[in-house]
Protein backbone atom coordinates (compact mmCIF):
# COMPACT_ATOMS: atom_id res chain seq x y z
CA UNK A 1 0.00 0.00 0.00
CA UNK A 2 1.21 3.52 -1.39
CA UNK A 3 0.83 5.72 1.47
CA UNK A 4 -0.41 9.97 1.07
CA UNK A 5 3.45 11.12 1.49
CA UNK A 6 5.08 8.66 -0.88
CA UNK A 7 2.19 9.93 -3.83
CA UNK A 8 3.08 13.37 -2.81
CA UNK A 9 7.13 12.87 -3.01
CA UNK A 10 6.45 10.87 -6.38
CA UNK A 11 4.58 13.68 -7.87
CA UNK A 12 6.95 16.71 -6.85
CA UNK A 13 9.91 14.49 -8.42
CA UNK A 14 7.81 14.21 -11.51
CA UNK A 15 7.17 17.75 -11.83
CA UNK A 16 10.95 18.48 -11.17
CA UNK A 17 12.12 16.68 -14.11
CA UNK A 18 9.19 18.03 -16.06
CA UNK A 19 10.62 21.53 -15.33
CA UNK A 20 14.10 20.62 -15.85
CA UNK A 21 13.22 19.20 -18.77
CA UNK A 22 11.23 22.82 -19.74
CA UNK A 23 14.38 25.11 -19.42
CA UNK A 24 13.17 26.25 -15.25
CA UNK A 25 15.87 26.33 -12.80
CA UNK A 26 15.34 24.88 -9.52
CA UNK A 27 15.88 26.93 -6.38
CA UNK A 28 14.20 25.36 -3.75
CA UNK A 29 11.88 22.16 -3.57
CA UNK A 30 9.92 21.71 -0.41
CA UNK A 31 10.77 25.12 1.26
CA UNK A 32 9.46 25.54 4.52
CA UNK A 33 9.69 28.35 7.09
CA UNK A 34 7.51 27.94 10.06
CA UNK A 35 4.06 27.00 9.01
CA UNK A 36 4.68 28.16 5.89
CA UNK A 37 5.27 25.70 2.66
CA UNK A 38 5.99 25.80 -1.26
CA UNK A 39 6.75 22.61 -3.02
CA UNK A 40 8.79 24.06 -6.14
CA UNK A 41 10.41 27.69 -6.21
CA UNK A 42 11.82 27.93 -9.55
CA UNK A 43 13.04 30.33 -12.02
CA UNK A 44 12.69 31.13 -15.90
CA UNK A 45 13.36 33.70 -17.91
CA UNK A 46 13.50 36.17 -15.22
CA UNK A 47 10.49 35.04 -13.78
CA UNK A 48 10.21 33.33 -10.23
CA UNK A 49 7.19 30.73 -10.13
CA UNK A 50 6.06 29.30 -6.87
CA UNK A 51 4.92 26.14 -7.97
CA UNK A 52 2.41 23.93 -6.38
CA UNK A 53 2.36 20.59 -6.90
CA UNK A 54 -1.02 18.06 -7.07
CA UNK A 55 -0.52 14.42 -7.57
CA UNK A 56 -3.61 11.88 -7.29
CA UNK A 57 -3.71 8.45 -8.00
CA UNK A 58 -6.75 7.08 -11.28
CA UNK A 59 -8.88 5.84 -8.36
CA UNK A 60 -9.13 9.31 -6.49
CA UNK A 61 -12.29 11.00 -6.66
CA UNK A 62 -11.08 14.65 -7.19
CA UNK A 63 -8.79 15.81 -9.89
CA UNK A 64 -5.25 17.66 -8.95
CA UNK A 65 -6.81 20.96 -9.82
CA UNK A 66 -9.90 20.48 -7.85
CA UNK A 67 -7.61 20.32 -5.01
CA UNK A 68 -6.12 24.08 -5.07
CA UNK A 69 -8.72 25.90 -2.85
CA UNK A 70 -8.99 29.24 -1.67
CA UNK A 71 -7.72 28.83 1.64
CA UNK A 72 -4.46 26.87 -0.14
CA UNK A 73 -3.83 29.76 -2.80
CA UNK A 74 -3.98 32.27 0.28
CA UNK A 75 -1.08 30.15 2.53
CA UNK A 76 0.59 29.69 -0.79
CA UNK A 77 1.03 33.59 -0.77
CA UNK A 78 1.63 33.83 2.77
CA UNK A 79 4.45 31.49 1.98
CA UNK A 80 5.74 33.63 -1.22
CA UNK A 81 5.82 36.27 1.12
CA UNK A 82 7.95 34.59 3.67
CA UNK A 83 10.16 33.63 0.55
CA UNK A 84 10.72 36.73 -1.02
CA UNK A 85 11.69 38.29 1.99
CA UNK A 86 13.34 35.88 3.28
CA UNK A 87 15.92 35.92 -0.07
CA UNK A 88 15.61 39.72 -0.86
CA UNK A 89 14.07 38.53 -4.53
CA UNK A 90 12.74 41.21 -7.08
CA UNK A 91 10.96 40.67 -9.76
CA UNK A 92 8.04 39.18 -11.58
CA UNK A 93 6.09 36.35 -9.45
CA UNK A 94 3.89 34.03 -11.12
CA UNK A 95 1.71 31.15 -9.00
CA UNK A 96 1.64 27.98 -10.90
CA UNK A 97 0.22 24.55 -10.56
CA UNK A 98 1.76 21.16 -11.85
CA UNK A 99 -1.28 18.20 -11.76
CA UNK A 100 0.03 15.07 -11.93
CA UNK A 101 -2.37 11.83 -12.24
CA UNK A 102 -0.44 8.54 -11.58
CA UNK A 103 -1.28 5.45 -13.14
CA UNK A 104 -1.26 1.84 -12.01
CA UNK A 105 1.52 0.83 -15.23
CA UNK A 106 4.01 3.28 -13.64
CA UNK A 107 2.83 6.13 -16.02
CA UNK A 108 1.98 9.60 -15.60
CA UNK A 109 0.37 12.49 -16.86
CA UNK A 110 1.64 15.89 -16.20
CA UNK A 111 -0.32 19.60 -16.56
CA UNK A 112 1.43 22.39 -15.98
CA UNK A 113 -1.25 25.59 -15.17
CA UNK A 114 0.64 28.61 -15.13
CA UNK A 115 -0.65 31.94 -13.50
CA UNK A 116 -3.68 29.90 -11.09
CA UNK A 117 -3.50 33.55 -8.67
CA UNK A 118 -2.63 36.92 -8.84
CA UNK A 119 0.04 37.92 -6.13
CA UNK A 120 -1.51 41.25 -5.82
CA UNK A 121 1.65 43.37 -4.37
Amino acid sequence: MVTKAEVGRRGEDIAVNYLRRNGFLICATNWRQGRYEIDIVAQKSGMVHFIEVKTRGINSLATPEQAVTKTKIAALHRAASAYLAQYRVVGEVQFDLIAVDLFPDDTSDVRFVENIAEFGW
